[in-house]
């Protein structure tokens, strides 16, 4: 018997710290810097809206105590204590959340100052699908979610899903995607850039300029884009602009205007990117049969 007890508290202790360990994970984030978390946190401030919805995603969203001004989704953070801009929060309001962690761009202007304060500070910033997955697989490991991976699988193949669904006589095709005023663009490096990619399209931005440029719009004139996708602006702004009334797309009226609500999908590298690819594919088959309109 009493080989027995000795046995039974051999086997409690080590399951205590076989589960001890497991809590404990370090992560080294965007700036290259190891964090270490002894056991996952249950108080997480979110500073970008990428990993606001990441964290959501997994399933965590009850350990969000506040969020940037900018993450609205899914509906229920937009009751959290919003904290300013994700790159300049109002850093008093964050120390009095009294966050296990701090998730922000690592572009943040806040992140030394927020540490010096005594917070720990994950920098993460995804620019392009790999950072996307990878950023997804590190917060899954800090959460303690397991099936991160079986997760993000299911966002690529809503992705795959819409690019099989792009018609193939547009593929090929030339397309200019314009993320905001500038105006800045979405390059082939982008996250964006590479969903256009996978879905059979030609950016006309060209990669040496890295992922979100801010172009001269002489390029888009000379370039002669087949499709412009763009946020808030009709196209009677764009065709304003010096050469780009005579543009294929904007004669065809190929113009991919997008809500909102939709330009938050698509400028958000996270659990919504097949989303952003669904969206991107019904419009390019929707507007991709017109012609230009014969003008007298």
């Amino acid at each position: 018997m009493a080989d027995t007890w000795r046995w039974l508290r051999w086997a409690v202790g080590a399951l205590a710290m076989a589960g001890a360990a497991q809590a404990q994970v370090t992560l080294t984030d965007d700036r290259g810097v190891a964090v270490r978390f002894e056991h996952a946190p249950q108080r997480i401030v979110s500073l970008l809206p990428s990993l606001t919805e990441s964290v959501c995603a997994l399933g965590e969203c009850a350990r969000l105590v506040g969020v940037d001004r900018y993450s609205n989704w899914p509906e229920r953070v937009k009751a959290l204590p919003q904290l300013g801009g994700g790159l300049d929060p109002q850093v008093e309001l964050v120390l009095a959340l009294r966050p296990d962690v701090v998730l922000a761009a690592h572009s943040s202007r806040a992140v030394a100052r927020l540490e010096n304060l005594g917070l720990k500070v994950l920098a993460l910033e995804p620019r392009n699908h790999a950072d996307a997955r990878r950023v997804f697989d590190q917060l899954g490991q800090l959460l303690g979610v397991t099936d991160a991976p079986r997760l993000w699988r299911q966002i690529e193949a809503g992705v795959a899903a819409a690019a099989q669904s792009v018609a193939p006589a547009l593929r090929g095709q030339k397309v200019y995607f314009e993320v905001n005023r500038g105006p800045y663009a979405a390059g082939p490096a982008s996250f964006i850039g590479e969903t256009l990619t996978r879905l059979g399209m030609a950016n006309i931005v060209p990669a040496g300029l890295g992922p979100f440029p801010q172009i001269n719009p002489e390029l888009v004139v000379q370039a002669r884009p087949d499709f412009i996708l763009i946020g808030e602006r009709g196209p009677q702004a764009l065709e304003d602009r010096p050469g780009w009334r005579a543009l294929p797309a904007l004669q065809a009226r190929r113009l991919c205007q997008f809500t909102p609500e939709q330009a938050d999908v698509l400028v958000r590298p996270g659990p919504r990117m097949d989303e952003a690819a669904r969206l991107m594919a019904e419009c390019f088959n929707r507007v991709g049969a017109r012609r230009p309109a014969t003008r007298p």
